[in-house]
């Protein structure tokens, strides 16, 4: 998986997270009366645009042009959880990986909100939310445990229940990993799945930023013999394909981060990136509880929107 995109001043594979391909259709459940959607606008270098006006974009619902009720292009507060991968693989990474989360929480606005957890053995989050940067340093991880296992989805999981049901800030969630799944962690815990996550991304109006990493673990592992051994062997190193998907599904993006790049410059443009999108609000057409496309449409053929594709309408 090679879904690495031009983004701004970093070099042209690190901050796809901006730049993520058009994937399937993601649903969101509509706030009250109005249905929210943000917009990430970039021209043809992978830039952000942050000038653009009401009147520049068009939204349809099932192909139908609705009136824009609300537009805002300042920076939206954010209640962000960054979940860090501390499987085995990951121990060749750990420095880089506390440098790059120090840079993101200089990054943040005073309204923003974050929490730190990490997930290999066990998951683990930070007991609430802060702008205290010394607060979050203190709870990155300070070692990783050889052989700890990567339990993605159950991680992102776990995350989500970290939300306050009650906060109506923008929920986000940015995952680092370069391993795959590997399924959940003890007997009788809840078993969680790529398609879960997804599913209750959606219904909680969760957006997933995701960056990926090849593993730099001090052991190496040797190739296999003949074409699928050497297959095989390039895929161990890859962080799961499902990271994508799940980043394109709930409206975020993905990156992935080969050697030599700067961890860090994406981490910050992460926060850049969320401080830089249009709210524009319609109401729902038809109250109908059924699930409705949607597709923001520019002016300026020459810039690429990126929202969300989907909501499901309040029912009467």
């Amino acid at each position: 998986m090679t879904r690495c995109l031009a983004y701004g001043a970093l070099a042209a594979c690190v901050l796809g997270v901006v730049g993520a391909a058009e994937g399937p259709r993601q649903v969101f459940r509509s706030a009250g009366e109005v249905v929210r959607v943000f917009v990430t606008v970039t021209d043809r270098d992978g830039r952000l645009v942050t000038t653009l006006g009401r009147d520049d974009f068009e939204v349809r619902d099932e192909g139908k042009p609705q009136p824009i009720t609300q537009f805002d292009n300042t920076p939206q507060s954010i209640r962000l959880i960054v979940m860090l991968d501390v499987s085995g693989s990951m121990e060749g990474n750990l420095p880089l990986l506390r440098e790059a989360a120090d840079l993101l929480f200089g990054a943040l606005r005073p309204d923003d909100l974050a929490r730190v957890g990490a997930f290999g053995r066990e998951v683990t989050i930070n007991p609430s939310f802060t702008r205290d940067p010394e607060e979050l340093r203190k709870a990155l991880p300070e070692v990783i445990a050889p052989g700890a296992p990567t339990p993605l989805w159950s991680a992102l999981d776990q995350a989500m229940d970290a939300f306050d049901d009650e906060d109506e800030a923008r929920r986000v969630i940015l995952v680092l990993s370069d391993g795959k799944d590997t399924g959940p962690i003890g007997s009788g815990r809840k078993v969680a799945s790529q398609a879960g996550v997804i599913d209750r991304a959606r219904d909680d109006s969760v957006m997933i930023y995701a960056i990926g990493m090849r593993s730099r673990g001090p052991r190496q592992a040797q190739p296999g013999i003949g074409p699928d051994g050497l297959r095989a062997t390039m895929l161990r190193d890859l962080p799961d394909p499902g990271l994508a998907r799940v980043a394109e599904e709930t409206g975020g993006g993905y990156a992935e981060i080969r050697y030599g790049q700067d961890l860090g410059a994406a981490f910050a443009r992460v926060a850049d990136e969320l401080h830089s999108q249009y709210l524009i609000g319609f109401a729902p057409p038809r109250r109908d509880g059924k699930v409705h496309d949607i597709e923001v449409r520019l002016a300026d053929k020459g810039l690429k929107p990126r929202a969300r594709k989907s909501y499901v309408a309040p029912k009467e």
